[in-house]
């Protein structure tokens, strides 16, 4: 099983608390795949909604292809993500809940299909935020005091 990362949406886990993932398909047109194979896409500020028993994926930006030309296809179109149909109930009922989105993690190739990492997800305040980053460094420090011991 082949893996390749295309992009990742670091920021996500910084901004949102990740309750739960799925791994999606997501439906391609004309050159998009050659533009993603060369990993010209960016998944900041995107997001997905359910609508009308589908998951559309929003704001994911995908550049146009140099050399495609007539087959190029708007870079921030929105795009289709598959995924089973008892998935997208469950997905569409936990989102109806106050507060949760869902998001695009990371997008990669698997076994030559292009798949997103989707996130259900809750924002965070940003006393959280504060709390994260005070916890980060302080597991520096105890890791930095365990190299000097040694």
């Amino acid at each position: 099983m082949s893996f390749k990362v295309v992009t990742q949406n670091r920021k996500a886990r910084h901004e949102y608390h990740i309750l739960n993932t799925w791994e999606a398909g997501i439906v391609l047109r004309g050159t998009e795949v050659k533009s993603l194979r060369a990993g010209k896409a960016n998944l900041k500020d995107s997001y997905a909604r359910v609508e009308g028993g589908e998951i559309v994926l929003y704001q994911f930006h995908i550049s146009p292809y140099e050399k495609g030309s007539i087959y190029n296809q708007p870079p921030l179109r929105p795009r289709k993500l598959l995924l089973h149909k008892k998935e997208i109930l469950k997905l569409q009922g936990r989102v109806e809940e106050r507060g949760l989105t869902l998001i695009p993690l990371r997008v990669y190739f698997k076994n030559g299909k292009a798949k997103v990492e989707l996130a259900l997800a809750r924002g965070k305040k940003f006393y959280d935020k504060r709390a994260d980053i005070a916890k980060r460094d302080s597991d520096r420090e105890i890791e930095r005091a365990f190299r000097k011991r040694r």
